[in-house]
């Protein structure tokens, strides 16, 4: 009787975690390799703006992985910074505006585990 009992739960176990219900998976950004600025310096950008800052969102932004390409830490919001934070936006449901402000910064440093939103071609 035990043994089935057992059975039951390691078998119930195998099955939560082939379908990731075991514990809810945490996707926050790992700030040690984005240590441009303090996690808590959270400035208003917008296109055209440079400095730590700025290479700061694209460095947090480099940690989704999958389709969006890697951007280059040069401390510029460009058009392809400004394209990416959009896509990034629109996958935690904010208006795409390409403005990094409170709510970005947010999710810059906790990313969603994944986006349906295709990345632009």
């Amino acid at each position: 009787m035990r043994e089935n009992r057992w059975a039951t739960v390691v078998a119930a176990l195998c099955a939560s975690a082939a379908l990731g219900l075991v514990a809810p998976h945490a996707a926050v950004a790992d700030p040690e390799p984005c240590s441009y600025t303090s996690p808590g310096l959270r400035p208003t950008l917008t296109y055209g703006d440079t400095g730590e800052a700025v290479k700061q969102a694209q460095c947090l932004s480099n940690v989704w992985g999958g389709e969006p390409p890697k951007l280059a830490l040069n401390g510029v919001l460009d058009s392809a910074t400004l394209e990416k934070i959009e896509w990034i936006q629109v996958c935690h449901g904010l208006p795409p505006s390409g403005v990094i402000e409170d709510r970005t910064w947010q999710v810059l440093y906790r990313p969603a585990l994944d986006c349906y939103h295709p990345y632009p071609a």
